[in-house]
């Protein structure tokens, strides 16, 4: 009683006491020890992200309204939303590794964010909708198409949807802060393969929609564009009345 008996951990090596990554360490009598039960591989940390990112990523929003939309008009349309879309995700990653993680929590963001983005969701609803219209293809211009680019559709739906952010705020920022913790190459390969997941899904999405065109014709092509317009009108709406709900409360 009353000795101060060395535990095991202290008279190991300095080499052997180096913490791997992706382990978490205590304070107990002994002083830091490392918990080997939870030591996690980064090829284990990258596959429960995968498991975690599909289900944000394969979850129906605006976003993917909008793949589909455009995808019934062009194959390529999902991979280029796929490109806007990470021309966000990757610079909030960054964000978000730079602290700014509870920035995207604050109330006056998420109602600016919501706003914004319900101005932009009910734009493009008009803009499909409007398009169903005998005279519309007369009155596409090249500045219009432009405004309409898949690959700025994919920006803005990203930027403007108060969902996405919370959860990069969130879930995102928990995978986020792990990936860092194993080095700075590592983080690299989480971003590029959770954005890899959008892509892949996207392009899927936007095929199947081209090819359901191909083989039914311009009727499939005004379906798709009608319930697509419906929907981000319903979204837009959504996220109007979200965002005045929190101005007025």
């Amino acid at each position: 009683m009353g000795r101060n008996v060395p535990c095991r951990h202290d008279l190991e090596p300095p080499a052997a006491r180096a913490r791997p990554p992706g382990t978490v360490s205590f304070a107990g009598a002994c002083g830091p020890r490392l918990i080997d039960s939870v030591v996690m591989s980064f090829g284990a940390f990258l596959i429960t992200a995968i498991l975690i990112s599909l289900s944000g990523v394969m979850s129906p929003g605006p976003l993917t309204v909008v793949v589909v939309g455009k995808g019934a008009r062009s194959p390529r349309a999902g991979a280029l939303i796929a490109l806007g879309h990470g021309a966000v995700e990757f610079p909030l990653m960054i964000l978000v590794v730079l602290g700014l993680g509870p920035l995207f929590q604050h109330d006056v963001f998420a109602t600016s964010v919501g706003l914004a983005g319900g101005a932009v969701l009910l734009w493009m609803a008009a803009g499909l909708l409007l398009s169903l219209r005998p005279s519309a293809a007369k009155e596409a211009t090249p500045e219009r198409l432009r405004e309409a680019s898949p690959f700025m559709a994919g920006v803005m739906m990203t930027a403007g949807n108060p969902y996405f952010i919370v959860w990069w705020a969130t879930v995102g920022a928990t995978l986020v802060f792990r990936a860092w913790g194993y080095g700075v190459w590592q983080f690299a390969v989480f971003a590029v393969v959770h954005w890899s997941l959008d892509l892949i899904w996207y392009y899927f999405l936007s095929s199947a929609a081209f090819k359901g065109t191909k083989l039914l014709g311009d009727r499939f092509l005004k379906g798709v564009s009608l319930v697509a317009g419906l929907m981000l009108l319903y979204f837009g709406i959504r996220f109007l009345t979200g965002a005045l709900s929190s101005v007025l409360a």
